[in-house]
């Protein structure tokens, strides 16, 4: 009997030929399912087809703060804090793509191997099922007041996957790095596709990864 497979793919941030890459070579079936951790668009060459791709394969798309920025675009039309990439992801998109953004959920747990796949990650010191957007889709370091923080701002705060004791099991992308950092309790595949790294699926419950390597530096 075949195992279903359970695909988390790090942040794609519009690089569609490397995403179509990594997909024919996974060689989903019917009983698979595709993760994309957020950042689907943005600094890359295409988000449109990267979307699309996503939804011809039938991936769930979580959100993350790429998506959040744009949605809040959206949402509000206010263009300030909008970067050069959001506006030529904003040129590209259909309303198919909107309708896709406002649908992505912020994080999915599957219990019968008690994972939860998110964006960027948690704050250990509380339950992750009901931390907010700005948590889930931003943190990388934890400060010593106990709050989510990018590294940048917090250089020399840990980063919140040292922290995380679980479980559950978590799965992450958001911080870049040249290879998976895999620990006991999580594993982060950013591995930095659109600034000329790799693409990279983690697949369970065969704890197997899979990567192709970026056409070239996109940013």
């Amino acid at each position: 009997m075949k195992i279903k497979r359970y695909i988390a793919i790090g942040d794609v941030h519009g690089c569609h030929e490397e995403l179509n890459e990594l997909i024919e070579k996974l060689a989903p079936g019917g009983d698979d399912q595709i993760i994309l951790l957020g950042d689907v668009v943005n600094s890359g060459p295409d988000s449109h087809r990267s979307l699309a791709l996503a939804r011809q394969v039938g991936a769930i798309c979580l959100q993350g703060n790429h998506e959040r920025r744009l949605l809040n675009y959206r949402q509000t039309g206010i263009e300030k804090g909008l970067k050069k990439t959001d506006r030529a992801t904003i040129r590209q998109f259909t309303e198919e793509d909107w309708t896709h953004l406002e649908q992505m959920p912020l994080h999915h747990y599957v219990p019968e191997i008690d994972t939860v796949f998110v964006h960027a990650g948690f704050l250990p010191s509380q339950p992750w099922q009901n931390q907010p957007p700005r948590v889930v889709t931003r943190i990388q370091v934890v400060d010593e007041q106990g709050r989510a923080r990018k590294r940048s701002k917090a250089p020399d705060a840990p980063h919140w996957s040292t922290l995380w004791k679980g479980p559950p099991f978590v799965v992450y992308g958001h911080t870049p790095r040249s290879q998976c950092r895999r620990l006991e309790w999580s594993i982060g595949i950013d591995t930095a596709c659109v600034q000329g790294g790799q693409l990279t699926a983690f697949i369970l419950p065969q704890n197997e990864v899979v990567q192709v390597a970026a056409r070239r530096r996109y940013t």
